[in-house]
């Protein structure tokens, strides 16, 4: 026990290592997942109120966090206001406000203070980042202890809740779309999204495709796929955007089935040929993009067509495939699938970088500018109504300056963006360093809360009421009046509660990855609105 107040680096190790230990355990299907290095934490300041770690610990945890999620997030949530996503993300900011509502109510009801009442609302929707924008405006107003570790108390006794209210929204979801279909299955069956990607080859047949270009047949027809490879007179070359098609020419397209399925009735017939097993001359090959000249500026403005002869026809990101246009824009460890002339491949892979190390690795010179800059941000007063001011803090300054950076991804010669890969660990070391933080600085309140007896119970409850306000209002919304097919529903269930282990249960009783694009639609908006919403309570009483 000594040793442990006497060295907090072992201490936070401990934590860190025992609260992924336990956030691995399932329990049919659920599993606590990195949230749980928070009541570890709390375990462990329970035992001795000596088993504390340092301020630094938390803040530098929060800052990281918040500030890798805003720059990795920047560029959905731009687009979340555009074209149909933003009904969607409308709906979710209403339902979301609602709930912020229902949750001041709740507070008065049961006698609650405004940290208490701020933490059950981040804790029924299960959102960790509101939680610590809580924690930093009540540092920056010079709280006390007890005051800091309320609103851990009400995050922990409502999260659980949270999690398995939503998993059953969920399920309700989907019991509602089967029953539908039994009753119509003529006229609403489930919409099933098309995530893998496959190749055709299709022979050119059509009057209508003979002798336009590659780029005008895409543009009329809005056609998202990639044109490959061309077979002439058996002659094997490259579809670029300026190819002009020719009757019984035979071209590869790359694209989800139901868009090769559109461009197939454009340009002719399917054929059984395989241009692809042919490499003499025209090869593909898997490439990582990690030279910093061709990221974050759009695809077209590298001529990579007119200066190699070659395509990009995929572009996987993460764990999803991307058909490109002219206007995609790589970003740092993008691995592209690139169709050129064997003698030129050696070429475009040191044009487009290649270098699984330099992927690895992060320019500290951008990442540290860009975090100081948030952190300024987060310093600066800014005025109130009533005379006062707040300062957005070490949460609120650097995921609006990641925001932007993301949104802007290149000033000059300067990247913002971080490669995928050092972007997730970063945010996972920034999490469990905040969670650890604020765990064992909160654990003793937190048992002390416990053994008064019985007073935990409503804020449970409380928890609950929200999280099932919230998933009803969206199943009612979604489904009934704006018609949602039901995977997509269920993946928006997910991200307005920004909880992944949500996310996976939707796609288990999907059988597909269709509920992905739901949860992508609105996770950003979501995520930056519960973090604005549990700090309006707070200032709200």
């Amino acid at each position: 026990m000594q040793i442990l107040r006497d060295n907090p680096v072992l201490l936070l190790f401990l934590v860190a290592a025992l609260g992924q230990i336990v956030g691995r355990w399932q329990v049919a299907g659920f599993g606590l997942g990195a949230s749980a290095v928070l009541f570890t934490g709390l375990a462990f300041g329970a035992m001795d109120p000596g088993f504390r770690l340092p301020d630094f610990v938390y803040i530098f945890g929060l800052s990281l966090f918040v500030y890798t999620m805003g720059v990795s997030g920047g560029p959905g949530f731009f687009a979340s206001f555009r074209k149909r996503a933003l009904r969607d993300n409308l709906m979710v900011l209403l339902i979301l406000m609602g709930g912020a509502g229902l949750t001041l109510g709740i507070g008065q009801v049961l006698h609650l203070d405004a940290p208490y009442t701020a933490g059950l609302f981040s804790g029924a929707l299960t959102n960790t980042p509101a939680l610590a924008g809580i924690l930093d405006s009540l540092k920056a107003s010079g709280a006390d202890e007890s005051l800091l570790s309320a609103p851990v108390v009400g995050y922990s006794l409502a999260y659980p809740g949270g999690v398995i209210g939503m998993l059953l929204g969920v399920y309700f979801v989907f019991r509602l779309s089967a029953r539908k279909k039994q009753q119509d299955p003529g006229g609403h069956a489930l919409a099933q999204g098309e995530h893998s990607l496959e190749s055709w080859v299709v022979r050119v047949t059509s009057p209508a495709a003979v002798h336009s270009t590659v780029h005008d047949l895409r543009q009329k027809a809005h056609l998202q796929v990639s044109f490959a490879r061309i077979k002439r007179q058996g002659q094997l070359s490259i579809a670029t955007d300026e190819t002009r098609l020719e009757l019984d020419d035979l071209i590869s397209i790359i694209g989800r089935k139901s868009c090769l399925e559109t461009a197939t009735q454009l340009l002719g017939e399917r054929s059984d040929d395989r241009l692809d097993l042919d490499r003499s001359r025209i090869d593909f090959r898997r490439i990582f993009v990690s030279q910093k000249s061709v990221t974050e500026v759009p695809l077209h403005t590298l001529h990579i067509g007119s200066k190699f002869g070659a395509a990009i026809t995929r572009v996987r990101r993460g764990d999803v495939d991307i058909i490109p246009d002219g206007n995609t824009v790589l970003e740092p460890g993008d691995r592209v699938r690139v169709v050129a002339p064997r003698d030129r491949m050696e070429e475009i892979s040191k044009f487009l970088g290649d270098s699984y190390k330099a992927l690895s690795e992060i320019d500290v010179i951008t990442f540290s500018i860009g975090l100081a800059l948030g952190l300024l941000l987060g310093k600066v007063p800014l005025p109130l109504p009533n005379g006062g001011y707040f300062e957005l803090g070490f949460a609120g300054g650097p995921l609006i300056v990641g925001l932007i950076l993301g949104r802007l991804g290149r000033t000059g010669p300067f990247v913002w963006t971080l490669p995928f890969s050092a972007n997730l660990t970063l945010r996972q070391l920034g999490m469990v360093l905040f969670l650890a933080g604020i765990g064992t600085r909160s654990g003793f309140s937190f048992a002390a809360t416990l053994q008064k007896g019985g007073g935990f119970l409503p804020l449970m409850l409380g928890g609950a009421v929200i999280t099932c306000f919230v998933a009803m209002s969206m199943i009612f919304v979604g489904h009934y009046l704006l018609k949602i097919p039901a995977p997509s529903l269920a993946g928006m269930l997910a991200g307005t509660q920004t909880q992944p282990a949500v996310l996976a249960f939707a796609v288990e009783q999907s059988g597909d990855e269709s509920p992905n694009t739901g949860y992508a639609t609105v996770y950003p908006l979501a995520m930056i609105c519960k973090i604005v919403l549990a700090q309006l309570i707070l200032a709200f009483l």
